[in-house]
């Protein structure tokens, strides 16, 4: 838009038509004018907290619990059931672990650790590396696996699965809901917390012991008791976990439905193999169809980061620099031009990584 010509402004400075034209016109001006104030950055909330290990605890065989506090023992930030800290390791190595205290206990927060020489050498480090008194750092906390309100549960646990599910129990028991949990394990003496769930009502809680009844359970009796409506909340051991999928299927037709966490990778569905480049020009590695690139990088790089190899933590996340991505983690997962290598694959042919 233009200003209003010389010759016109005598002759129609008084018409109402042209004053309206002209306050518009000089308004828009000064809209155009303005400057948008300076605005510092935004910072990615920084959720990292320098604690102190309270107390260190054996909870089972190979189980060591944690009690961790501020060292000046301030209020620590809040936390519901189903939350888990990421540890930060003295070797760089960050894990996730359940918080499995007390929400309402604002000074301190509980994770518990199950040592696993044949895995990727966090366990083993947790175990060793912390003692009452050690310094430790986390981030946190955050919620992968949220606890929703229902009148009905039905909560089952495998092994060092309870962690994220002894809190969700207390806090339904808290509640008034109806609920059962079924509570198994190779052996009692593999399976902690046994005693904070013998303080549970017993009428509502069936502990299996393998070695007692011959075998580990079938998914459809740990399903048994789910009422209807109940909301089913599982954590475990993979076969477990992929049983009691399998047996639930898309819902009992009682309006059921299912909520569970896994601590291991899920098996890969869907795979094709492909080819996955080291920087340009360097190392091509084949990637089969049911190994993810996370597993035959590590290979040949050692030292590349990642922890939950679940697409949700995101430490592991690599810049693509050519090639077509299967994302498989969140749908905007790619959206900065990355992948998530413990999940994620090449829809075929070969992708060429940032490493």
């Amino acid at each position: 838009m233009s200003a209003i010509p010389p010759d016109l402004r005598g002759r129609r400075a008084r018409d109402p038509f042209w004053v309206a034209v002209n306050t518009v016109f000089n308004g828009i001006q000064r809209v155009r004018s303005l400057r948008a104030p300076h605005l510092p950055a935004v910072r990615p909330v920084d959720r990292t907290l320098a604690l102190v290990v309270r107390e260190a605890r054996r909870e089972a065989g190979d189980v060591v619990s944690l009690v961790l506090g501020a060292p000046d023992g301030r209020a620590l930030p809040a936390w519901q059931p189903g939350c888990h800290l990421d540890v930060l390791l003295p070797s760089g190595r960050r894990r996730q672990y359940s918080l499995c205290g007390d929400p309402r206990d604002r000074r301190s927060y509980r994770i518990a650790v199950r040592r696993l020489p044949a895995g990727g050498g966090g366990s083993v480090e947790m175990h060793e590396a912390y003692r009452e008194g050690s310094a430790i750092t986390v981030q946190g906390p955050r919620n992968a696996f949220p606890f929703l309100a229902r009148d009905r549960y039905l909560f089952v646990a495998g092994g060092i699965g309870i962690t994220p599910i002894l809190p969700m129990v207390r806090a339904a028991e808290r509640a008034g809901a109806d609920w059962r949990f079924v509570y198994a394990g190779r052996d009692r003496a593999s399976m902690p917390f046994l005693d904070e769930v013998g303080a549970l009502p017993a009428e509502r809680v069936t502990v299996r012991a393998d070695d007692e009844r011959g075998g580990a359970p079938r998914a459809d009796e740990l399903l048994a008791g789910a009422a209807p409506g109940a909301a089913v909340y599982c954590c475990g051991p993979a076969p477990m976990i992929d049983g009691v999928r399998a047996a639930f299927g898309d819902g009992d037709g009682r309006g059921a439905t299912l909520h569970y966490e896994r601590f291991a990778p899920a098996p890969i569905t869907d795979g094709r193999p492909f080819e996955v480049e080291l920087g340009r020009g360097g190392p091509v590695l084949p990637v089969p169809a049911d190994r993810s690139a996370l597993d035959v990088i590590r290979e040949r790089r050692p030292d590349v980061a990642y922890s939950c190899r679940q697409g949700f933590c995101g430490t592991c996340r690599t810049a693509v620099l050519a090639g077509d991505v299967d994302q498989r983690a969140a749908p905007d997962a790619g959206a900065d031009g990355s992948m998530l290598v413990c999940v994620s694959r090449a829809r075929g042919g070969r992708i060429t990584l940032d490493l």
